[in-house]
């Protein structure tokens, strides 16, 4: 009897570990032994434990303040430029697996 009770409670808590529940601005890429095995919309979501890694990727516009940077124009004129950037990640794939940082890279 207490056999069969404890292996209720490893089935539900290997049950339990593998819930992921996602926001509707978020997407997950998984990979299933470190392969890419598809990206996961919004909602709840079941994965395997121990062999499924989940890289949640925001598809909000992400505002990156660039820092302001001198630049001397041809008749040696002295500016000092500064920019705001606004983007979003459109394949959320593609900014995990061809990139190693996209924030990093986007600034």
């Amino acid at each position: 009897m207490l056999g069969v009770l404890i292996l209720i409670g490893l089935v539900l808590a290997f049950l339990l570990m593998g819930i992921r529940i996602l926001q509707e601005y978020e997407r997950s890429v998984i990979f299933r032994l470190g392969r890419f095995t598809g990206v996961k919309q919004a909602g709840f979501k079941w994965i395997i434990p121990g062999i499924d890694r989940v890289a949640r990727v925001s598809l909000r516009e992400i505002v990156m303040d660039i820092p302001s940077q001198e630049v001397i124009t041809r008749d040696n004129v002295s500016l000092k430029v500064n920019a705001v950037l606004y983007f979003r990640v459109l394949q959320p794939e593609k900014a995990v697996i061809q990139v190693e940082n996209y924030l990093y890279g986007t600034s």
